[in-house]
């Protein structure tokens, strides 16, 4: 059976991980919105993490995380919070990957998910960090770390 289709066939185990983990993360965001909240946000995030594995097509993913960075950023969400949610999902995959598939799989595998989650957690930082600059986010004023070398 191809990996999109075991993803998508064991989503509900795959999301209960990433719940528990990202519940365990204790985000203060995150706690806020609820756990069905989050089950949705999470699940969505799979579902398209599964379609650009089935299509090839990362163009779903990338929108919905430049969007995601937009909505966060504005509701006041820290970049780490966020990233820490495609992080968990990312954790969830490889776990499920290296105790159901074969040994000889788990290449392919890990790199497909990683593929997807990366670019989608690279336009999710990029887009945070423009928006940040924009805004001077004082979190991102990087002087104190200079102090005294100029």
């Amino acid at each position: 059976m191809a990996l999109d289709q075991i993803l998508h066939d064991r989503m509900n185990e795959i999301l209960a991980d990433a719940e528990k983990s990202l519940c365990g993360a204790r985000l203060t965001h995150y706690e806020k919105a609820g756990e069905e909240h989050n089950r949705q946000k999470l699940k969505a995030l799979c579902t398209l993490t599964v379609r650009a594995i089935s299509e090839k097509n990362l163009g779903p993913m990338l929108a919905h995380a430049e969007e995601i960075a937009r909505e966060r950023f504005e509701a006041g969400f820290d970049l780490s919070e966020v990233q820490t949610a495609f992080n968990v999902l990312e954790e969830a995959l490889w776990k499920f990957i290296i105790k159901n598939l074969p040994p000889v799989e788990f290449g392919d595998a890990i790199g497909l998910v990683s593929t997807v989650l990366g670019a989608g957690k690279d336009i999710l930082a990029t887009t945070y960090v423009a928006l940040a600059s924009k805004a001077k986010v004082p979190s991102l004023d990087l002087r104190s770390l200079f102090v005294g070398t100029y």
